[in-house]
């Protein structure tokens, strides 16, 4: 027993030891990284951005340092949102929930003409939704450091953006935002990232968009594992059910945070593409336990993700994605997605059939 009980020990030790050495060669690697983005790279930025050796130097994660200002300037500011047109937003915000706060009863908010995208932004909605945003993290929970600066930037955005209102998961990209950005700035991106296409299609629920990512989607899934397609296919298992939760919240909500982060690194780099690809590198990554699993449980599976992925698993499932349909690439083969749905509008018309 004894013998045994220091067999464990020597064991253990050998294994921290390990940890601790990928630990230090990690760091090493973050800080050597740093001095090439700070020195080099973000001082030459439209020039070097999309060379091949810091695209390399970009997949392999940014160091925490130079995160939020690599993502404001992949993300930009088509926008031009400035931080005083925040400031701006902001105190209408503000005034808004006086106001709400001051409402006695619905009835009076009916009269006071507040549309339902109004009584959506309103501050008991934003304060539910702060609450639930990385609550381990205890950061974004009332009397923490940054539950006011959350709910600041979604009561501005409300304000800027109407016709979008505040939609549950926008707090935990705005939460991510400003774990790496000043308060302003984590405004403009947050704005200039929702504005996206695909953001936007989704949030606003663009039923018939998200269709066509969706779609989009399925033929890679296909290409890439098709056997998996195929068992999901034979439950009728289709993508809105896993891939609306991962979109929303760009996998903040689903992955830990420090991968999510490098998941971030990547999609302000390529755009809209990669969220579908590492959707499809989540799958390759527990393919075969999805294979032995019915509806239910793949479902499940999906919807609450393994806590214990590490970046390394999934960023080498990610690699092995290809997204290429025979000759067409994402954009190719969405817009081609695009045009089949277009000219089966038309020749379901009634105008036609008539």
């Amino acid at each position: 027993m004894v013998a045994e009980a220091k067999k464990r020990e020597i064991k253990e030790a050998h294994k921290r030891k390990k940890i601790m050495k990928e630990r230090f060669k990690q760091e090493e690697s973050i800080a050597s990284a740093m001095v090439i983005w700070i020195n080099e790279i973000l001082p030459n930025w439209e020039v070097m951005r999309s060379t091949r050796r810091v695209r390399e130097l970009w997949w392999q994660g940014l160091p925490p340092s130079v995160r939020g200002k690599v993502w404001s300037l992949a993300v930009g500011n088509e926008l031009n949102i400035t931080p005083e047109l925040y400031e701006i937003f902001l105190s209408r915000a503000k005034e808004r929930w006086k106001s709400f706060s001051e409402t006695s009863s619905e009835n009076d908010v009916e009269d006071a003409g507040v549309s339902v995208a109004d009584r959506e932004a309103s501050l008991e909605l934003i304060k539910l939704d702060i609450s639930r945003t990385f609550p381990s993290l205890y950061i974004f929970q009332k009397g923490g450091p940054y539950h006011d600066v959350l709910h600041s930037i979604l009561g501005a955005y409300t304000c800027y953006r109407p016709d979008v209102g505040y939609v549950q998961g926008m707090s935990f990209i705005a939460a991510v935002l400003i774990l790496n950005l000043e308060e302003a700035d984590a405004f403009i991106a947050f704005a200039n990232l929702l504005n996206k296409p695909c953001q936007l299609a989704f949030f606003r629920v663009d039923h018939s968009m998200m269709l066509k990512y969706f779609a989009t989607f399925e033929v890679f899934f296909e290409e890439n594992l098709s056997k998996l397609f195929l068992h999901f296919k034979s439950y009728s298992l289709t993508p809105d059910i896993y891939l609306i939760d991962w979109i929303f919240t760009l996998y903040s909500k689903s992955l830990p945070l420090d991968l999510a982060c490098r998941v971030w690194d990547v999609f302000c780099r390529d755009g809209e593409e990669f969220l579908f690809r590492t959707g499809l590198g989540i799958l390759r990554l527990y393919e075969d336990i999805l294979l032995q699993m019915d509806f239910i449980h793949i479902a499940q599976f999906l919807t609450k993700l393994p806590e214990d992925i590490t970046s390394e698993k999934l960023f080498s499932c990610i690699a092995a994605i290809q997204m290429q349909n025979s000759t067409k690439k994402w954009t190719q083969v969405f817009a081609s997605v695009m045009k089949d749905i277009k000219e089966g509008d038309k020749n379901n018309s009634p105008a036609l059939k008539s």
